[in-house]
């Protein structure tokens, strides 16, 4: 029995720095956007070169882990040198690998820095497109939670399917969506969002899922399409959690912040991690800002999540303010 069995993407990330990419704004008909640039016809040199794991289902295997959960993850990786690596990173951190090995290449990230310390992310999915539910040893997924990250096209629909496996064995789903699957619609998602118990998107993707502007119809919005519980985060104004009767708000230090990918996997992950271990929401939202706030001041998706130990510690010494609103 695994406390919890996450569901999502496997990537090789490089971090490449340069000291010649700049943020610039282009305003188009509708509105302003801000992109990075680079001089055309240019060899650039990279000043920083960084190599690290990513991807949202062994992002959130990675947290549960270190938190002392016994945990799964299933994916499909590649047969490539990439996939060997994601293996090993598994092992190394006891997680147990319950997906497939496909014969394509596994994904990779390449995230792109301005001077201005903004990011720009290529992502090539692979093989983590390509997941089919009968390359999954059901036997070997008995399960007290299931973490959903975000999986497309062929594997999305195999995450349907685990959703009607999840509903049928007493499993709890956790789901938390990037803008990818967002972007596709309420209707796209509701086969997994009515059998859902904590469904976590930022404030933008809220927004896009919703057609809302304001916070409490957002939340509404969402928790009325399904989920038990709906969280959504807001940058540096915190968090909101609601669960159609209760409303917190979660604050955020004042931090300087270093990297911010996988921020959101690590918050999500550990207030899940929070539930799962029997502590309240309001500890929970504690723990999950603790381990976002680790993870800002890192390079890479995974080198700043934390234990268990200093999980708790950090809320117990340095607590981020959880306070009950009206909504």
């Amino acid at each position: 029995m695994y406390d919890v069995i996450t569901v999502g993407s496997a990537t090789v990330d490089v971090f490449a720095y340069t000291d010649k990419a700049e943020s610039v704004k282009i305003r188009g008909v509708m509105a302003e956007e801000d992109f990075i640039a680079y001089p055309v016809g240019s060899k650039i040199l990279i000043k920083n070169l960084i190599f690290s794991l990513g991807g949202g289902g062994t992002n959130a295997a990675t947290t549960f882990s270190r938190m002392g959960l016994k945990t799964g993850y299933i994916g499909k990786i590649g047969s490539d040198d990439n996939g060997k690596h994601i293996l090993k990173f598994l092992e190394e951190n006891k997680i147990d690998f319950l997906g497939s090995k496909g014969k394509g290449t596994s994904g990779y990230s390449l995230i792109l820095d301005s001077s201005e310390r903004e990011r720009t992310t290529l992502v090539h999915k692979g093989d983590n497109n390509r997941l089919k539910l009968e390359e999954i040893d059901l036997k070997k997924i008995s399960a007290k939670w299931f973490y959903f990250s975000s999986m497309m096209h062929e594997s999305f629909r195999t995450m349907e399917k685990l959703a009607e496996y999840a509903k049928k064995n007493s499993i709890k789903i956790a789901f938390n969506p990037s803008s990818y699957l967002v972007e596709l619609g309420q209707e796209y998602l509701k086969n997994i969002m009515e059998k859902t118990n904590v469904f976590i998107v930022n404030k933008e993707e809220a927004a896009m899922l919703t057609k809302k502007s304001s916070m409490p119809e957002m939340m509404k919005a969402i928790k009325n399409a399904g989920p038990e519980m709906v969280i959504i985060t807001d940058g540096r104004n915190g968090a909101h959690f609601y669960n159609g009767k209760e409303h917190y708000k979660a604050g955020i230090h004042n931090i300087a912040v270093v990297e911010s990918t996988g921020v959101g996997d690590a918050f999500s992950s550990a207030f899940v991690a929070g539930l799962i271990k029997g502590k309240s929401v309001e500890f929970s939202l504690k723990l999950a800002m603790a381990n976002a706030e680790s993870a800002l001041q890192h390079h890479g998706a995974k080198n700043g999540l934390l234990s268990w130990e200093k999980a708790e510690k950090e809320v117990k010494n340095n607590p981020v303010s959880v306070a009950k609103e009206a909504i």
